[in-house]
């Protein structure tokens, strides 16, 4: 959009949002990075009648749409948004016990997931205590970890389609799930999922929490960073080679590759997200340059060029 269509098109969202919308909201509290600008217009919805307002403010405006979960897989410009950012709130952050399933809200922490089935023995969904990001989150990317990922587990989720308008129920193999990837859409809306978690060794459960919550403070860093920055490449390991060109510790501004894993890219406290980008882009050339490998980042830019 151009500049007067971008304010129009503004216009019209917030006039349809009314009092659900909040402008000039920052985002940088809603990442992992804890750093970047402010969304045009945020909205935090708690119901469907809402995430129906938000569809027809989408449809009738056509600005761009963000949905941000627990924002671990996310780095915001300085500049912010100049759309629409839709995130769930409470009302979606809840858990269901069934008898072989756990079906959750899109909002629900995963690692409150897998705690939550370990508690109910249900061993299955231990992985997810290692990844700091959203059910929904999870759902979008096909989040994983520790030998296991989403499309693994889901037997089914709800959308909420804000172009379309509606909710649908989706199975995964409507999902086309690959490594970190669905054929969710940016304008979709996980809205719950129903995982299979069949009963098992409390003991076991655990224990296998516990194991994964170890080698995370043993082998990943903790403060400001967004996980795994890059994916990696087939039967290969993006730290691996990151680390064998010997650029832990590469720093542009208040961003540098961890000392600890070179997949992790550390934010100092203050530090602008700009610093990160321009660290990702420097590390894809380097890394293209030296060892003829193209990275592809795992972390989503938000508001960059």
């Amino acid at each position: 959009m151009s500049g007067a269509d971008l304010d129009e098109g503004l216009h019209v969202a917030a006039r349809i949002l009314g009092e659900l919308a909040s402008r000039n909201e920052p985002l940088g509290a809603r990442t992992t990075y804890r750093s970047g600008g402010s969304a045009a217009l945020l909205v935090v919805v708690n119901d469907e009648d809402s995430l129906a307002v938000v569809s027809d403010a989408v449809r009738e405006s056509g600005v761009e749409v963000l949905v941000v979960g627990n924002g671990s897989n996310l780095l915001i410009a300085e500049r912010g948004f100049s759309g629409v950012v839709v995130a769930l709130g409470a009302a979606y952050d809840w858990i269901r016990v069934e008898d072989e399933t756990i079906t959750a809200g899109g909002a629900t922490a995963l690692p409150v997931l897998a705690r939550r089935a370990a508690t109910a023995a249900r061993p299955t969904l231990a992985w997810a205590v290692g990844i700091p990001g959203s059910v929904g989150g999870a759902v979008a990317m096909n989040a994983g970890g520790h030998g296991s990922d989403t499309a693994s587990a889901l037997l089914e989720c709800r959308v909420a389609d804000l172009v379309a308008g509606g909710i649908v129920t989706l199975r995964p193999d409507e999902l086309e799930f690959s490594y970190r990837h669905s054929a969710l859409r940016s304008t979709d809306v996980v809205v719950q999922a129903t995982f299979a978690a069949p009963h098992g060794d409390a003991e076991l459960a655990a224990r296998s929490i516990e194991e994964i919550v170890r080698w995370r403070r043993l082998n990943q860093p903790g403060g400001r960073n967004a996980g795994s920055v890059f994916q990696n490449p087939v039967g290969d390991s993006a730290g691996r080679i990151i680390d064998e060109l010997g650029l832990k510790g590469f720093r542009i501004g208040g961003a540098s590759i961890s000392e600890k894993h070179a997949n992790f890219i550390q934010l100092d406290v203050g530090a602008s997200s700009d610093d990160v980008a321009a660290l990702i882009e420097a590390v894809i050339r380097i890394v293209e340059e030296r060892a003829g490998v193209r990275l592809v980042p795992e972390v989503r830019r938000i508001g960059f060029d």
